[in-house]
């Protein structure tokens, strides 16, 4: 959130308790923009950029998605993350591509890279990133992937950052989720509306060929449809049409 400044933390008790309380604080503020907003692109912009002020060390973060054409970067903090998930796209391997694939955080020192995901290390070098915090990220069948992390410090993140990266993206893969249901339901219901509209319109047009040409409704519908088809129009931008020009014959 604009204003707010990241959590900085020690190893003393009230220094896990400032810890705890930005992580809290971050998503209370993730819980309110998702009660704002409506595009999931902006919704996990947003994700994505409280997750730097919510854990320690993090100083660029991006979402992966797993798509059929391949992996893609749903949103970043900057463009250096862009480039670092790129580096993992090229290679194939790397932290954020394995925890969408394997369903678990993944934490890693640069040092270790080149051991762990040797094409992906050649490809990051000369980044700048010195820390590797990844966890999955999944709100539905077609949206899954990862939350990525980035420190520029060489040991960047601890264990009680892999574990609160997790709390975090439970957190967030539900609110997500009901976003998402959220968005599908509007759209069910417009797209219904829709339906019931072009009904009313096509059955309004097919009462006038009844009373003009003196046929019945399949007869009259089959004449709209035959009329559409050739005027390469949708039936119901034609029974439309087809109303008005009634109307302004009639004015």
């Amino acid at each position: 959130m604009v204003g707010r400044q990241r959590v900085e933390v020690d190893d003393a008790p009230e220094g896990l308790v400032r810890w705890i309380d930005g992580v809290t604080e971050a998503l209370e503020e993730l819980s309110g923009i998702l009660e704002q907003e409506e595009d999931l692109s902006v919704i996990l912009d947003r994700t994505c950029r409280q997750s730097v002020l919510a854990i320690p060390g993090a100083d660029l973060a991006s979402v992966t998605l797993l798509r059929e054409g391949g992996p893609e970067t749903g949103a970043s903090t900057a463009r250096r993350a862009l480039d670092v998930d790129l580096a993992q796209y090229r290679a194939g391997q790397g932290p954020c591509l394995e925890a969408a694939r394997t369903g678990q955080v993944q934490r890693a020192a640069a040092e270790q890279v080149p051991d762990r995901w040797p094409a992906f290390g050649r490809e990051v070098a000369g980044l700048g990133v010195g820390s590797y915090l990844a966890a999955p990220l999944r709100v539905d069948d077609e949206h899954s992937g990862s939350l990525n992390l980035y420190s520029e410090q060489a040991h960047g993140f601890r264990a009680l950052d892999e574990a609160l990266l997790g709390l975090y993206t439970t957190a967030a893969q539900a609110a997500l989720r009901n976003a998402r249901r959220y968005l599908r339901a509007r759209e069910q219901v417009a797209q219904l509306s829709r339906a019931l509209t072009s009904r009313a319109v096509i059955d309004q047009a097919k009462g006038v060929v009844m009373a003009v040409h003196r046929v019945g409704p399949d007869e009259a519908f089959a004449m709209l449809v035959d009329r559409s088809q050739h005027e390469n129009v949708k039936l119901r931008d034609f029974a439309e049409r087809f109303i008005e020009d009634i109307s302004d014959d009639g004015a």
